[in-house]
């Protein structure tokens, strides 16, 4: 039996269980699988002693802690899977803070779990910093794109397209992406909770936009089949899903030119400077401008989605599942 071990779900968090939702389903194919959440959020250590007290082992069965909850290894045991997304919690507050956080997350998880996966090589070589005692139970393993993501039939609006925006944390930089935007005829769509000083940027400079919050994953689709492009010019991604996401449904997409997605995208879409708004208005002009560049990604993007499909991921799941039980 594997058992996956998702973080107590959240309405505004649903990646890492849509995720390995897919991927625990497509394994169910060929092993029994057994899904538990724990009953507690929150990273106090009073939530982490009552989830950890909480929870019932089973002998000899397989876990996999997908995500967000690393400290559950402390009860599941060797027979273990634990999956980093990324480490920018170990990274961020007081010392005291990032002690903790390291301690629970990162160090101890490491010494007990047999496998380690993470979601990307740039990920890897981060991770390998924080935990260099352990980065030989270390493997790569890309995430999938989810099979309900597939490509509509779409008329670029050139005269107003639709923008979308994924995420309003610092590292998504959407103050950076909407000053790019200064005076460019656009719509709007931002995914995500918007802080005040956002809402002060957006009205300052007179953006017409759309804010849709505490989204289900169909919503979620909903929000990439009605934009015209998506622009993702974050400054820091374990990963970047909805780069793959986009591509899924036959949209071009603006990225970054740093980090984990160039590695997911690859030469599949249009690269900017995140730290340079010029750089980010460069790239939406160029991609709204130029019909045959829109093409061209569309198609680029379809190539690249076949390196993510969730057969090919699972399998790399179950080989490792195997390295761990034998």
């Amino acid at each position: 039996m594997i058992t996956y071990i998702f973080r107590k779900r959240l309405p505004q968090y649903n990646s890492i269980e849509e995720l390995f939702g897919t991927i625990a389903e497509e394994v169910s194919k060929t092993n029994p699988t057994k899904r538990i959440e724990v009953a507690h959020s929150g990273a106090t250590p009073i939530i982490l002693l009552k989830n950890l007290l909480e929870f019932k082992k089973v002998k000899n069965e397989l876990y996999h802690i997908t995500g967000d909850v690393h400290y559950m290894a402390l009860v599941t045991g060797k027979n273990t899977v634990l999956t980093i997304h990324d480490v920018k919690s170990a990274t961020k507050g007081n010392l005291l803070k990032q002690l903790y956080i390291r301690l629970f997350w990162f160090w101890l998880p490491a010494i007990l779990v047999k496998r380690i996966t993470v979601i990307s090589e740039f990920t890897r070589s981060e991770l390998e910093k924080i935990i260099p005692f352990a980065k030989h139970k270390i493997r790569v393993v890309h995430n999938p794109v989810n099979s309900k993501l597939s490509p509509t039939l779409h008329s670029f609006n050139k005269e107003k397209p639709a923008i979308l925006f994924m995420g309003t944390k610092e590292n998504k930089n959407l103050e950076r992406s909407l000053q790019a935007l200064v005076d460019f005829p656009c719509k709007v769509i931002i995914v995500g909770e918007l802080s005040s000083s956002q809402l002060s940027l957006l009205d300052q400079l007179n953006i017409d936009f759309d804010n849709k919050t505490n989204l289900r994953f169909n919503e979620i689709i909903d929000c990439y089949q009605n934009c015209d492009l998506l622009c993702f010019a974050s400054t820091y991604e374990g990963f970047g899903m909805p780069i793959i996401e986009a591509q899924s449904v036959g949209r071009p997409v603006i990225s970054s030119n740093l980090g984990a997605m160039l590695e997911v995208s690859q030469d599949s879409v249009c690269l900017v400077n995140p730290y340079e708004v010029a750089s980010i208005r460069d790239g939406i002009e160029k991609v709204c401008n130029d019909n045959q560049l829109r093409e061209h990604l569309v198609q680029k993007g379809f190539e690249n989605i076949k390196r993510f499909q969730v057969d090919t991921i699972s399998k790399k799941y179950i080989s490792i599942y195997q390295e761990v039980l034998n």
